[in-house]
């Protein structure tokens, strides 16, 4: 699976607008999946920005289980931390 999993992250690379993007994960993903996978961007944009955790949820409607997960990605990982430097929006 490993393999696999390599394979997708390579391969999204072809992909070149946000519209390629968005086609692509409409196929990969269930309505659902997308909310949740937006739901966690959101999170992590406003935690970025400055907002509490209850700003964050009183925005986002987002449990507080969800932010405070993204919140400790957003701090000891390097995923968020990655895309959003590339914004120019630093912790």
């Amino acid at each position: 699976m490993k393999e696999v999993q390599h394979s997708l992250f390579k391969n999204l690379c072809a992909l070149k607008t946000a519209e390629e993007f968005e086609l692509f994960f409409a196929d990969l993903c269930t309505p659902q999946e997308l909310e949740a996978l937006q739901t966690r961007w959101a999170c992590a944009q406003l935690i970025a920005q400055g907002l509490t955790i209850r700003e964050v949820n009183t925005i986002t409607s987002a449990s507080t289980t969800t932010i405070t997960r993204v919140n400790r990605s957003l701090h000891y990982g390097k995923g968020y931390r990655l895309l959003l430097d590339k914004m120019d929006l630093h912790l």
